[in-house]
């Protein structure tokens, strides 16, 4: 497994990352199998494992920090806050009572006294964020968390982070996480230069676009039984077309490279000169048994210019695999209101 350095962190991480997000309820329930496949990770050399508190409402935090006890300073461990974790309306968000409480459920849960990354998951627009730069620089000084990103911020929101930091004299974010795939290029646009030009780790999601880049899901085929098409169908549209399209024209890339098409899209993520660590989301043992293939792959330029022909830089072939939708793009931000519903 190569590592390459978190940003200036001082820290260096795997290229391919653990994310966690289906060990516990939204995925595997066997939580002997869950803590098999984080030390089996860790093993085979991936020493950056990423969760969140909204995954399962603690329950994958609460795996982690079980498989990882007697490991636990082998490990990068990166989580995150801000979605919500209860009724309660200041249960979630990114201020400081929030974030205050958010990090010490996490360390209770992760069974560790630090957070090496601690992680904003989404922009909160109901929030100053100098409020939330002061209280994770405050985390920072307490020894609670190392270092502190960002997820899904749109290149905007990173730009202002970062000039707000620099202006109250702080450090400014670490890291960056968004969601990048061969099906979900925007990144490459705007966040990734940002990220390169402000000294950014960055840390991906979903770089086989939730499934799809495994070549599972086929036109006119019912998705397979466990795929995340039927068990969180909200969240996955087995019918687009585009990505129907896109997949059918990689999969012959990959044969004709000796891959599998999951090797090629794994590998492809990595080859950003921007991009620190891919994160993969292994259900079951036997998925990451498979992951694990791409850890030494490279591509030639031949593959890349490939693929580029398929999905050109900087498109996403579905506005919805961004991950968060600005407030600019509400009804009541796009029109002048004349007594209609402004939400």
């Amino acid at each position: 497994m190569r590592h390459r350095p978190l940003g200036r962190t001082g820290i260096s991480v795997s290229t391919f990352g653990l994310g966690t997000m289906v060990l516990g309820a939204w995925g595997n329930r066997d939580h002997e199998s869950c803590e098999r496949i984080i030390r089996t990770a860790l093993d085979a050399g991936i020493n950056l494992v990423d969760t969140a508190d909204v995954y399962a409402l603690g329950e994958s935090e609460e795996i982690v920090g079980r498989a990882l006890a007697g490991r636990r300073d082998e490990v990068v461990l990166a989580t995150k806050f801000h979605n919500a974790m209860g009724d309660d309306p200041n249960m979630r968000g990114n201020s400081r009572r929030w974030i205050n409480r958010a990090v010490d459920d996490s360390l209770r849960r992760l069974r560790t006294d630090r957070i090496d990354l601690y992680q904003v998951h989404r922009p909160d627009p109901t929030t100053d964020v100098s409020e939330t730069i002061d209280a994770l620089s405050d985390l920072v000084r307490a020894g609670k968390i190392l270092a502190w990103g960002t997820s899904t911020f749109p290149a905007e929101e990173i730009v202002e982070t970062c000039r707000r930091a620099d202006a109250r004299g702080v450090a400014t974010p670490h890291t960056e996480q968004p969601p990048y795939s061969i099906l979900c290029r925007g990144i490459e646009r705007d966040v990734l230069p940002v990220c390169e030009r402000e000294g950014m780790g960055v840390i991906v999601w979903s770089p086989l676009s939730g499934g799809w880049l495994t070549g599972k899901y086929r036109r006119d085929l019912d998705a397979p039984d466990g795929s995340r098409a039927q068990t969180n169908p909200d969240h996955f549209d087995a019918d687009d077309d585009a990505k129907h399209d896109a997949v059918e024209a990689l999969a012959p890339i990959a044969a004709d490279a000796g891959l599998r098409l999951t090797e090629m899209a794994l590998a492809w993520v990595v080859e950003h000169p921007a991009v620190t660590s891919a994160l993969i989301g292994p259900r079951t043992p036997e998925q990451l048994d498979e992951l694990l293939r791409a850890a030494d792959v490279t591509l030639d330029h031949d593959v890349l210019d490939a693929i580029d022909r398929v999905v050109a830089p900087g498109t996403d072939l579905d506005p919805a695999d961004r991950g968060w939708d600005p407030p600019g793009l509400a009804i009541g931000r796009r029109r002048r209101a004349r007594g209609a519903d402004p939400s």
